[in-house]
């Protein structure tokens, strides 16, 4: 649902799965370390204890995931890409022996995200920009993100605070839930013209993450109820997840992109780990076939190969790495891996990544946004933990 922030032409090129070599445990885990902390030391913003959207950052970058179009680029960065530097720190935290070196990025990084936090409207949500600037929209996607986020946190940390800031913001989501469609949330508060896949596949995960840590039924039956809406409204009969259906007419926008299919084979995963329902396995198993031929080829007028956007395929990612934990089949994970590798190889004069993972090295250094370096921190983490073979 997010847009792209650049226009894509297709590459045209193909990278082969088969001919990937994967790298050891430990080298995965020195690459994430060297982008965790490069992302963090150029993109850090230290007198607000926030980060910036660009790097190098102009202040003249256009934005086009908004609800209203065109923004330059501010001060700091908006509420989604920062939200990748505070996944980056939990999956850091994770690696083995990492727990205390990279707790106070933890803790940084959830204060960086607290500062989005409106309670001038009722109820508490996150804005999609820091609240001491200015007053602007919030996102129901971008509340999934940080609520998933404070859960992960929590697991991480065993800090209470994280867990009731994820039970505050769930609050938030669940105030956009309507009858409109048989139920669901639209992209942003007080526009009600769609309801996309974004909102509401984070609904479900955040959902089933905060049931993860209270084992609370309500969670659960909350994840199962946004998890059969989107089942019922976005997902097509290959088991993809369209992009969005509009509330006026009930028409869905068939468009695809892989990180609303990644988060719903996460929730499958999930919910299958809870029920042991085998409905659900099936849905991820349907879900990661399709989108692995889908996406692993070129798209007209979207991004080729898996990168439609760097973070969306990081999500698909995660939904993958899920299923291995179930299936221990590698060949998704080493299809995304492949390119990353390859994108890997080809960085900049910052030792940044390029926007598209097929493109050969940028040259001129031109800026990178925060979202497209801090996920590749964390791709390379989640390599080095699930130790393929």
């Amino acid at each position: 649902m997010k847009r792209m922030l650049f226009s894509i032409a297709m590459t045209g090129m193909a990278l082969t799965a088969a001919a990937q070599q994967l790298q050891s445990p430990a080298e995965y885990q020195r690459r994430a370390t060297e982008m965790f902390h490069r992302v963090w030391t150029l993109y850090r913003v230290p007198q607000h204890g926030l980060f910036s959207e660009y790097y190098p950052q102009q202040h003249k970058d256009s934005l086009t995931y908004m609800q209203d179009g065109n923004v330059q680029s501010k001060e700091v960065s908006y509420l989604w890409p920062l939200s990748g530097i505070v996944t980056a720190s939990s999956i850091m935290m994770r690696l083995p022996g990492k727990k205390v070196v990279y707790k106070p990025y933890v803790d940084s990084s959830m204060a960086a995200m607290y500062q989005y936090r409106d309670a001038g409207r009722n109820p508490a949500g996150y804005q999609a920009y820091p609240v001491k600037f200015e007053k602007v929209d919030r996102y129901y996607d971008d509340n999934g993100l940080v609520a998933i986020d404070y859960a992960e946190a929590y697991e991480n940390t065993r800090n209470p605070v994280y867990l009731s800031r994820a039970k505050e913001v769930f609050t938030f989501i669940m105030s956009g839930w309507t009858d409109v469609l048989g139920g669901g949330v639209t992209w942003l508060e007080g526009h009600a013209d769609q309801k996309p896949a974004c909102s509401n596949g984070m609904a479900t995960l955040a959902a089933l993450k905060l049931y993860q840590a209270t084992k609370e039924p309500y969670y659960l039956q909350q994840g199962i109820r946004y998890y059969e809406w989107m089942n019922k409204h976005l997902r097509d009969s290959a088991g993809l997840y369209a992009n969005d259906i509009k509330t006026a007419t009930g028409i869905v926008n068939p468009t695809y992109y892989t990180y609303n299919s990644g988060s719903m084979l996460e929730a499958a995963v999930m919910l299958y780990g809870f029920t042991r329902q085998q409905q659900y396995l099936q849905d991820a198993r349907q879900t990661a076939e399709s989108a692995y031929h889908y996406f692993g080829k070129p798209q007209k007028d979207m991004r080729s190969e898996f990168c439609d956007l760097p973070w969306f395929a990081t999500v698909l990612f995660r939904g993958y790495a899920a299923l291995y934990e179930v299936d221990k089949k590698p060949q998704y994970l080493k299809a995304i891996i492949a390119r990353v590798d390859h994108a890997w190889h080809n960085r900049d004069r910052y030792g940044l990544l390029n926007h598209n993972w097929a493109d050969a090295r940028d040259e001129a250094g031109k800026p990178k946004w925060l979202l497209d370096e801090a996920c590749i921190a964390e791709l390379y983490a989640r390599m080095a933990l699930l130790n393929l073979k």
